[in-house]
């Protein structure tokens, strides 16, 4: 169980504390389509995310922060979130109390907010979160900075937890998917003054009313935050939202709303998290990334080897791997990094499979190839059946050869066809297409479907949630063979027009390198448009501030978790991919440009963090001594050295490569300390280092501190001789 970090709460105003519980609204619908077909079957918060339901997290979470009751509101497929919640462990915690508010006709988080007002249930500050969110967070200083700022100003009615998360410049995208966020924010008081999240990076402007800029004496604008999703709020919101019937949509309508609202004052303020982590699940994209970021555990306790609720526990080896106890594996398949296997799954000879998640009791053949996917429970997948980027729910079948391009979602119960290949970023499900595009329309299959889907008999799993479906489904023999192949059974839904683009935005698949090419052939284009205007933004979307603005005391304490070490993950999986399944350098280097471009990064960065994953791969091979160590160096680095020469073209990015060396043998390896200087002189030798970068790392740390200077010290005699073979050669 996750330890209850809220049980060390801040001695100030304790016996208020005590007094007033805690509660939590926890929203378990999204009143959102971006699940579609999945959930037009189940509801998004039961949906598994690394093997464990959505709302677990969630709850795991609200249950360590400290909060005492959680009011569950159930809409779309209520029964199953309430069936679930009855049978699982939640309910017999002491000290957490879970309660289910039901409702079947709300349509948006402001009908829901309005029922619960209604109820009479909230008498006190609550944190308003969706059951789709993941966090690690300690809530002890936002709640007691919110209670402070309450006693000075009533109208300070929520806050709002934000955390750094730098847009890619060519996408305008977070790397949850999200679009771009433009906020401004006082850097003394950090009351929200402007928040817009639709705005059109095309047109190169952003507006701001003159009495924004009038009132407040300083602003600090921001492109580079992330909303949490997780607000503390005052029970006034409630209030707000029945007293505007109009404000459906928390952010769009209500945020956005109390922002330009002069008559009643209400305001909103933030509060930014630096080292923990918080996240919602928006999209397939945030999806693939935070299932990515639980593998890689930034999200401790939360991670497949704790048991944070009531599920089997997977056993955490090297590179990243998981796995459970009771598994079936051949000795000739191989399980790569970042990758998962659950409870009963039986893997057949000569399969790979890498950074993917494999549910429970699969069953997975021989020859197969599984890449970057996410295979929930009881799916069997036959001989020589390839998947990459693919999501694939609940008893699937896919039979021998299938194949699924990037992107593929198989919703429930669906069959594919011997040797049918699904194209990229198609969705193939049992129900058809509705022809309605309703916000609503969830709500209607879980009403027609009451007695089938919403199965009362839970077990603790979801499982058996979804029921068997056949019984409203056309026969057999009306299944087109052309929609999923011979003995396939499912529709493949089409893509509506203008709905490409969307797809591989929101993808758990990577962005492909050709439409990232085709942005910034656009970006390029606008902009030569655009510089007749001497009013524009850069196409990055990056706000310049003026050179006497102010900026944010926070500026300089950027969360070290920011994007540079997020890409040298992903880089590091990509080789570890390449290494596991014999990827040719080719190959890994178009995968590392799409990285660059998708994280705005450069080549000495690729070079730096290529760098730190070979050096790790060497070190990660087992070794007793020293000398066992260099020789695996020596033998990694010869393997890949036309890897790295090919992010080395110029002396300033072979020096990045010596510093990246030196950071690690002080801090993540600790092992190559010793042999700093042999490693040094095995990389002038392989041509991957050249004697002037050697010479010029040397130089520059010259006016540095001894402790800077460890590493030049151990390789004087080397530099010597580089020197002197310097002068001879003059």
């Amino acid at each position: 169980m996750v330890r209850r970090k809220g049980s060390t709460r801040a001695s100030e105003d304790a016996e208020e504390l005590v007094r007033v519980p805690l509660h939590a609204i926890l929203l378990a619908d999204s009143f959102a389509q971006k699940f579609r077909p999945i959930t037009l079957e189940r509801p998004k918060v039961l949906l598994p995310l690394v093997n464990v339901p959505m709302i677990d997290y969630t709850l795991a979470w609200l249950e360590s922060a400290g909060v005492d009751e959680v009011f569950v509101f159930c809409c779309a497929h209520s029964k199953q979130v309430i069936n679930y919640l009855e049978n699982s462990h939640w309910v017999s915690l002491p000290h957490f109390e879970v309660s289910t508010i039901e409702s079947h006709n709300c349509v948006s988080a402001g009908e829901a907010l309005r029922l619960i007002y209604e109820r009479n249930v909230i008498h006190g500050d609550f944190v308003l979160i969706s059951g789709d969110t993941v966090s690690n967070m300690s809530l002890t200083q936002a709640l007691q900075e919110h209670k402070d700022r309450r006693k000075k100003d009533n109208n300070a009615v929520m806050t709002m937890v934000i955390k750094r998360s730098k847009p890619s410049p060519i996408t305008h995208q977070s790397r949850l998917g999200t679009d771009e966020l433009f906020m401004a924010i006082d850097p003394y008081t950090k009351q929200l003054l402007y928040y817009e999240d639709k705005a059109d990076p095309l047109k190169g402007t952003l507006s701001l009313e003159k009495m924004l800029l009038a009132d407040n004496p300083s602003i600090s604008l921001h492109n580079d935050k992330q909303d949490c999703y997780i607000d503390i709020c005052s029970p006034e919101v409630l209030s707000i939202f029945t007293d505007n019937f109009d404000y459906q949509h928390l952010r769009r309508h209500f945020i956005k709303g109390l922002l330009v609202d002069d008559i009643m004052g209400y305001k909103i303020f933030t509060h930014e998290i630096h080292s923990n982590y918080a996240a919602r699940v928006d999209n397939f994209r945030s999806y693939d990334t935070i299932s990515k970021d639980i593998i890689q555990r930034w999200t401790y306790p939360l991670v497949p080897d704790v048991q944070f609720f009531g599920k089997y526990t997977a056993k955490l080896e090297r590179q990243g791997m998981y796995r459970a106890s009771d598994i079936g594996q051949s000795r000739s398949a191989q399980i790569g990094p970042f990758t998962i296997i659950g409870n009963g799954t039986n893997i057949g000879d000569n399969t790979i499979i890498s950074n993917s998640v494999i549910g429970e009791r699969c069953t997975i053949g021989s020859n197969v190839s599984i890449e970057g996917s996410y295979i929930w429970d009881n799916v069997t997948i036959e001989d020589g059946c390839v998947l990459k980027h693919a999501i694939v729910c609940n008893d699937v079948t896919m039979k021998s050869r299938a194949v699924l391009e990037p992107g593929v979602i198989l919703s429930f119960k669906v069959v594919i066809g011997q040797e049918f290949v699904v194209p990229a970023y198609s969705k193939v499900s049992l129900l058809q297409q509705p022809t309605k595009q309703d916000s609503d329309e969830e709500l209607e299959y879980a009403d027609h479907s009451s007695g089938v889907v919403e199965t009362p008999a839970v077990t603790g799993t979801v499982d058996k949630l979804n029921g068997d479906l056949t019984c409203r489904l056309p026969e057999r023999e009306a299944w087109s063979t052309s929609e999923v192949g011979a003995g396939g059974v499912g529709y493949i839904w089409s893509i509506c027009e203008g709905g490409h683009e969307e797809e591989w935005r929101h993808s758990v698949a990577p962005t492909p390198v050709d439409k990232l090419t085709e942005v910034v052939q656009a970006a390029d284009d606008d902009l030569e448009l655009s510089t007749q205007d001497s009013n524009f933004l850069p196409p990055s979307g990056e706000l310049i501030p003026d050179s006497n603005s102010n900026v944010s005391e926070d500026d300089d304490n950027e969360d070290p978790r920011d994007d540079s070490v997020y890409f040298e993950k992903e880089v590091e999986a990509t080789f570890l991919r390449a290494v596991h399944e014999n990827v040719k350098e080719d190959h890994v280097i178009l995968e590392v440009n799409s990285l660059r471009l998708s994280y705005n990064m450069t080549s000495a960065d690729c070079a730096g963090a290529l760098f730190y994953s070979v050096l790790k791969l060497a070190l990660e091979t087992p070794s007793s001594s020293n000398s066992e160590l260099f020789k695996n160096v020596a033998s990694t680095v010869t393997r890949w050295q036309k890897l790295l020469k090919s992010y080395l073209q110029s002396i300033d990015e072979e020096i990045e490569v010596i510093l990246k060396f030196e950071e690690m043998c002080l801090e993540s390896a600790k092992e190559f300390s010793a042999l700093f200087s042999q490693i040094l002189h095995l990389l002038y030798e392989r041509d991957i280092l050249q004697e002037e970068a050697v010479l010029k790392w040397a130089s520059e740390k010259e006016g540095a501190e001894e402790s800077d200077r460890v590493f030049v010290k151990q390789s004087e005699k080397f530099i010597q001789w580089l020197n002197e073979a310097s002068e001879e050669d003059d």
